[in-house]
């Protein structure tokens, strides 16, 4: 069988916090699923800037010595390579949406969600209403913009629409706090979502796999949450910097978060409930949601973060190992499945590795 050429697709063309957000997973992925007799792996790595390199690794210094190329060189480049699959790695919304359909337009399959349902995905309110459409508890809310007065009452969270890693987000308990948090939410995105504050209960998240065409509920992980002392999650509870200056991931300590017991009753009601959510936005090979758990146990959908980096620490990767399933596993069954679900008549069915 021949090497699998896979590109990843890394950095920002967004910003610095995103371009480095990206590399941290993606230099994990490349080392976790290393396997030269079945991958020939390449780096493109997109800056702020709109250029693109494409370095022998993710060390700054092999970075620093790669050629910048414009986007059409770099087309060039890449088409010429004959690449078999792309694994976007690219957190930013135009990562997301926009490099994602170059790769429609180039007719190279690539792993993971559709530039459209990635665009929903971003958009918290848009996402809230396809789930709510399908049958899915949402909490009541409203989508404000700059002037606008919000009209729910407190307790209630303030958030950006659009912004990922819980970065503008609090929680309003009196009316008087709302410009202050109505101000640092409009810091981060154009619109800005006001929406009921869900009494704990818990908080979980839960990835679906697809396998063969089904759709298979991965193990919840939990956040630490109290009603009194974390009501809700912040960003630092996500990310943090060292004292060098570069990103590392803060929830994955088994005590910030930790994977629930498959045999707790909540685990089968939160995986029928994301099933439905995955297939009312259109997902393909993998999703994952946040759920609110309210005190009476019933789960309320928050947002959907619909990307995965195969990286060690990347919580699909730690919720498939939690059911047996070993990164390298969850890697071929997304490969295959975009294969499969690829229409690329360059592709043969030798390409698609066995389990």
């Amino acid at each position: 069988m021949s090497l699998l050429r896979i590109l990843h697709l890394v950095g920002s063309a967004y910003d610095d916090f995103h371009c480095e957000l990206s590399r941290l997973y993606a230099q994990d992925c490349l080392t976790a699923t290393a396997e030269r007799s079945r991958y020939e792996f390449q780096i493109a790595y997109i800056t702020p800037d709109g250029l693109w390199r494409f370095p022998q690794s993710l060390s700054l210094d092999d970075i620093a010595v790669a050629k910048p190329m414009t986007l059409f060189a770099a087309i060039e480049l890449i088409t010429a390579q004959n690449i078999d699959l792309v694994l976007p790695q690219m957190f930013c919304i135009p990562g997301m949406t926009h490099y994602r359909a170059l790769f429609d337009v180039l007719k190279i399959p690539y792993i993971g969600n559709t530039p459209d349902v990635m665009a929903i995905a971003s958009h918290k309110a848009k996402a809230k209403a396809i789930v709510a459409a399908a049958g899915v508890k949402v909490p009541r809310g409203e989508l404000l913009r700059p002037g606008d007065k919000p009209t729910i009452s407190p307790p209630a969270v303030v958030k950006p629409a659009t912004s990922d890693n819980s970065l503008g987000i609090a929680l309003v308990k009196d009316v008087a706090e709302y410009e202050a948090a109505l101000k640092q939410a409009f810091e981060y995105a154009s619109e800005v979502i006001v929406e009921e504050f869900i009494e704990l209960g818990r908080e979980v998240r839960c990835g679906i796999l697809v396998k063969d065409g089904k759709l298979i509920g991965l193990p919840l992980e939990e956040y630490l949450v109290d009603s009194q002392k974390k009501p809700i999650r912040n960003y630092d509870d996500k990310l943090r910097k060292n004292d060098d200056g570069n990103l590392y991931l803060t929830a994955k300590d088994n005590i910030t978060a930790w994977i629930v017991d498959t045999h707790d009753p909540i685990t089968t009601k939160v995986q029928q409930v994301a099933k439905k959510c995955h297939q009312a936005l259109g997902c393909r090979h993998y999703s994952l949601f946040d759920f609110r758990i309210d005190p009476q146990g019933e789960p309320w959908f928050l947002e959907a973060g619909l990307y995965c980096s195969f990286a060690t620490k990347s919580v699909i990767p730690c919720m498939a190992k939690a059911s047996g399933i070993s990164l390298n596993q969850l890697f071929m069954t997304s490969i295959n499945e975009a294969l499969k679900s690829s229409n690329s008549s360059k592709l043969h069915s030798s390409l698609v590795l066995s389990h």
